[in-house]
């Protein structure tokens, strides 16, 4: 079965939006559109139940009890327990809070491995504990085509590695990597894992369960949903780390690493993400149970569509002589965050597209390391074509011949 485009389309008022028509929006990985469901719950919370939540009366234990329901539903599809999903303002932040927490927890000449793949969220942060005397290796790619390679990684593991960063895919190399595979090492080792999902997350909700990290983050904005960072910590280590919220709130998991008052309202709305993705289940004749199946066959779904849309893209820009595609060639490998560099800056091509109605990004986006570690000059930056499942075909036909007249 096929993604049904029109019916997935439905689903998202911006695409019925009068100032956005003609506009193909190719800065996905920068933000995606949001879907009905999380408008709806977010426009409910606001004007229906915008009071302090969990307390008897009506209005704050509805507020609660669509709070826990984002918390229990999104955990459910992710295949991991209920408590072990935190939210928290964005998941540069989220970083931020864990990378404190292990700070207490190691000693120094302890060590951790880090990337230089990674977007600098789930990179700098670490790479700070090297100030409490804690050792930091980094796992290096291949600077021709950015892969991580996991033979690699078998070099920096011993007995004193605690922790081993890594992305799930790179917003600028795009390449998807084996979590199962460098995860299993990882453990093999004794060491625990944390994997910034935020460039794949948008391209699949994943079974963080099946895959096995310890720690699993990534962006509700990227998503399809509101402005928060979702952080999956198993309780193993949940439980190992020190308390970064208030003294109180200690024997509560998923409040552990969120040490200020959450966005209620947005944790609410977040249950919308599992409104669309049961949506798109039932309409296409999914399984009946199972959060995981569910979220499985439509993942199956959008996967399809994507690698149907990015190939004549990756072929389109392969042939070129003119510039360098950043990560693999084949699109079966990789998400649909596709990276040129131009050997010019990026920036006044992305606006050249734009004044075709093609909205995409020039810049490092944050990714700095990467980019340096490929000969990639920062400054230059690369300009970033990026879509997801609501992208219609249409649309990779006009950012094709647009690339075409601004190239």
């Amino acid at each position: 079965m096929k993604l049904d485009i029109d019916f997935v389309r439905a689903q998202f008022p911006a695409f019925s939006e009068p100032v956005l028509q003609g506009q193909a929006f190719f800065e996905n990985a920068g933000g995606s559109y949001t879907c009905a469901p999380v408008i709806d719950r977010l426009t409910r919370y606001y004007t229906q139940r915008k009071v302090q939540p969990y307390a008897p009366y009506e209005a704050s234990r509805l507020a609660g009890e669509e709070m826990d329901e984002a918390r229990a539903r999104m955990a459910a599809i992710l295949g991991v327990e209920t408590d072990e999903l935190s939210f928290g303002p964005s998941t540069t932040q989220n970083t931020y809070v864990l990378a404190q927490a292990v700070r207490q927890w190691m000693q120094p000449g302890e060590a951790i491995v880090v990337t230089n793949q990674d977007h600098e969220a789930n990179s700098g942060p670490w790479r700070r504990l090297a100030d409490e005397g804690i050792e930091v290796r980094e796992w290096k790619i291949d600077p021709a085509t950015g892969h991580l390679n996991p033979e690699d990684l078998e070099d920096l593991l011993d007995e004193s590695v605690r922790l081993v960063c890594f992305p799930h895919c790179s917003n600028v190399v795009g390449e998807i990597n084996p979590v199962t595979e460098i995860t299993a090492m990882a453990h093999a080792a004794g060491a625990f894992v944390c994997v910034d999902g935020v460039s794949f997350a948008p391209h699949g909700f994943p079974d963080v369960g099946a895959l096995g990290p310890d720690i699993y983050l990534f962006s509700a904005y990227k998503t399809f949903g509101p402005h928060q960072g979702l952080m999956v910590i198993r309780r193993a280590l949940g439980a190992l780390l020190p308390n970064q919220a208030h003294y109180f709130n200690a024997d509560t998991l998923y409040k552990r690493f969120t040490p200020a008052g959450p966005d209620h309202a947005q944790v609410a709305a977040s249950a919308g993400m599992a409104d669309y993705y049961d949506a798109l289940c039932d309409h296409h004749g999914g399984p009946g149970t199972g959060a995981v199946e569910r979220a499985g066959f439509v993942n199956g779904l959008i996967r399809a569509h994507e690698v149907e849309l990015l190939q004549p893209l990756l072929d389109a820009v392969s042939a070129r002589n003119d510039l360098r595609l950043i990560g693999p060639s084949d699109a079966a490998r990789r998400a649909p965050t596709v990276a040129l560099a131009l050997n010019r800056p990026a920036e006044p091509v992305a606006a050249d597209l734009a004044a075709h109605g093609v909205m995409a990004g020039g810049g490092d986006f944050y990714a700095v390391r990467p980019l340096q570690a490929m000969g990639v000059d920062p400054a230059q930056g690369v300009l970033r074509l990026s879509f997801t499942h609501y992208t219609h075909p249409d649309e990779i036909a006009q950012l094709l011949t647009t690339l075409e007249k601004v190239l």
